[in-house]
């Protein structure tokens, strides 16, 4: 008989993917697979899949700061708290996994009771969600070895990050078809995250005339962030990419990147020297900076701060990381424990026996 599972995590494409990696891996035969989330972004990404069952509720976004809608957030969290309970008492699924983010909190405290919880913490430490479903969790795993100290009660299991087996599928013909470059120079992929960044993409466009002296140019620059101004040979932008990411990245010979944690941990995964470009704890709560400075420390990236990053900055860090590209790859093939995909999916399958 098969087993029903239910994953959840949403708001940002970085809690879905991963929940996509483990979902690929799952053997149709042995597992009935569901999906709770919001109608916001993860709803797409997930429906694409084809073969899980996504069913909606309400949920409220978890801010730091005053206003209206943090009035109104515990009512939709609420609310998402009694449709999530309801989903899950007629499920009666063997096992809940999630991802994180503000979606999974009214799911992950109706799942108390009523199946095994495992979450995933992608950061260094934990975000505000993760720190909330912690409490109802039975596992909380992490992606650094060095977080398992931030998670209390003796929940913390070090498992690394799920991997989208896709990735290492990727091919560059495919690439150079898609994206119309000639493959005679070596290619600069440059991603701002799903939601794309202003100040990267600013000093990139900026930086064009002389990186294209030495690089392709691949942009990725988030959804209605095109310049379609600009238009020069060697430069291709995107508003984002899903189906031909494993091509680029395939393409790519060095990377710019913000430093969300799926993100830095699939560059390490496919030894693509990085130049990071984290988000300061100014404007977030620090996890990007963090997760920059844990792999410049160990040799996987170079890192721009976020008063640092400009045209001319980001051009003299390019071309340093590409001259420097094989001490990076070589660091990157030494690393110890980067996809944990395997591991999560045994622990899964663990908690949905006990």
């Amino acid at each position: 008989m098969k087993k029903t599972i239910v994953f959840t995590g949403g708001g940002t494409a970085g809690h879905v993917t991963p929940n996509l990696a483990l979902i690929e891996k799952l053997d149709r035969a042995e597992w009935d697979i569901h999906y709770i989330g919001t109608s916001g972004m993860e709803k797409g990404l997930v429906e694409a899949v084809g073969d899980v069952a996504y069913h909606e509720i309400d949920s409220g976004k978890l801010r730091r700061y005053a206003s209206l809608k943090t009035i109104t957030m515990p009512i939709h969290v609420l609310k998402g708290y009694h449709q999530s309970k309801k989903i899950l008492k007629a499920l009666k699924p063997a096992v809940l996994f999630s991802k994180g983010g503000y979606v999974s909190v009214p799911v992950v405290a109706a799942a108390k009771g009523i199946c095994p919880v495992l979450t995933h913490e992608s950061d260094y430490t934990p975000g505000l969600a993760n720190r909330i479903d912690a409490r109802f969790a039975d596992k909380v795993l992490v992606t650094f070895a060095d977080t398992v100290p931030f998670v209390k009660g003796n929940k913390g299991v070090h498992t690394g990050t799920p991997i989208r087996p896709e990735l290492y599928k990727g091919s560059r013909g495919k690439a150079l078809q898609f994206t119309g470059l000639s493959g005679n120079k070596p290619v600069l992929l440059v991603t701002g995250g799903s939601l794309g960044a202003v100040a990267v993409n600013v000093a990139v466009r900026e930086a064009l005339p002389d990186l294209l002296k030495t690089f392709d140019v691949v942009h990725l620059c988030g959804k209605g962030k095109l310049d379609e101004s600009v238009k020069l040979p060697g430069y291709v932008q995107y508003e984002y990419i899903r189906d031909e990411m494993a091509d680029l990245f395939a393409l790519a010979d060095v990377v710019c990147s913000r430093a969300g944690a799926n993100a830095v941990f699939e560059l390490l995964a496919l030894h693509k020297p990085m130049l990071l470009l984290p988000l300061s704890s100014a404007s977030t709560r620090g996890d990007q900076e963090l997760n920059a400075t844990y792999f410049e420390k160990r040799g996987y990236a170079r890192v721009l701060r976020a008063d640092e990053v400009g045209a001319a900055s980001v051009l003299r860090e390019v071309n340093a990381l590409y001259a420097a590209r094989e001490r990076y790859i070589e660091m990157m093939k030494n690393a110890e424990g980067v996809d944990g995909t395997e591991q999560i999916l045994r622990l899964i399958r663990e908690a949905a026996n006990a």
